[in-house]
């Protein structure tokens, strides 16, 4: 499959590649990193990258966003990254490529393009690429942009490579791009280094987060507190792993209140999966780590039924895992 996606790209000289909705760092590291991987081996061909605007700051600072025509798409080869469902797709424009690859990793994934490349054991798609790279390196470039895109990718979606997952041919795809002299205080600066804001909202979480009777530990962010301490949404969502090493608590979640009042889900979990109960309100995604979309009260706390009802059916089947 891996050399039939590398003939089209030869084959065509238009290619389009598009992202999911709220994109998150393996999203805009697969993004970029293949972006600049093609436009360094093709230099011919008219690659872009297209979305929206709704970039998280961490992750503007390598954030392209093209504005392809209508009329392009008519000969394109459109490549949709780290998606896994029709309906997250950012610009519906993607239906009019002549030819349409998906990549992606996502247990929940379904098939909505002719070629569809999905790597479900795999922990991020910048892994995916990083591997495509490797495996066709003397047909493609790796531009120092391209490295620094993935690698961010394959370290935000692997928790930093803690997550399963990880394993020895990912570290050696990874090292691959680290020969790029990638400069990894920039990186990680961009990713640990907090406004003020983002701290007092941390003690806030420790201040407010509950607990369920089996262990569920969660935290609601309304409009109001995301006002008072003055961060966004996306911002608020980031503080769900404040609550993940709560004894007992192998399911954390963080709800957020968005400006259309509905209310987004952040699902965590260890060991357990938890994208299916995320698939019952509008969202879905990796095994354990997922998004719903919730858009009332009731339905968040209907939410928070469902899970602490599986982490007392997983506790009393894995007592040593406690």
């Amino acid at each position: 499959m891996t050399q039939e996606i590398l003939n089209k790209i030869k084959e065509f000289d238009t290619i389009i590649i598009h992202r999911h909705i709220r994109p998150d760092g393996d999203c805009m590291g697969s993004q970029m990193g293949f972006l600049h991987i093609l436009k360094a081996s093709f230099p011919e061909k008219k690659i872009y990258a297209v979305g929206g605007d709704e970039i998280p700051n961490y992750l503007k600072g390598f954030s392209v966003v093209d504005v392809v025509e209508d009329s392009e798409y008519e000969n394109a080869l459109v490549i949709v990254v780290d998606t896994a469902s029709a309906a997250r797709i950012q610009n519906g424009n993607w239906k009019k490529g002549k030819c349409i690859i998906k990549i992606d990793h996502h247990d929940d994934s379904e098939d909505f393009a002719h070629i569809n490349y999905v790597d479900v054991k795999s922990p991020s798609c910048s892994a995916m690429i990083a591997r495509f790279y490797n495996d066709f390196d003397e047909d493609l470039k790796l531009p120092y942009e391209a490295a620094y895109a993935l690698y961010f990718g394959i370290v935000t979606d692997t928790g930093r490579f803690r997550y399963r997952g990880v394993n020895g041919a990912v570290l050696r795809n990874a090292s691959v791009l680290l020969d790029k002299e990638i400069d990894l205080e920039k990186l990680y600066s961009s990713l640990y280094l907090k406004d003020r804001e983002s701290f007092k909202l941390q003690g806030f979480v420790y201040k407010n987060f509950k607990v369920t009777k089996n262990g569920v530990a969660y935290v609601y962010f309304s409009t109001k507190t995301q006002k008072k301490f003055g961060v966004t949404p996306d911002e608020a969502g980031n503080m769900v792993n404040t609550i993940d090493s709560i004894k007992g608590s192998l399911i954390w979640i963080a709800f957020i209140e968005q400006p259309d009042k509905t209310i987004r889900g952040r699902l965590r979990s260890r060991f357990i999966a938890i994208n299916d109960i995320a698939g019952k309100y509008r969202g879905g995604g990796h095994l354990q780590a997922a998004g719903a979309t919730l858009h009332t009260k009731k339905e968040m706390a209907e939410l928070i039924v469902l899970a602490d009802q599986k982490l007392a059916v997983f506790k009393a089947a894995n007592p040593e895992l406690l």
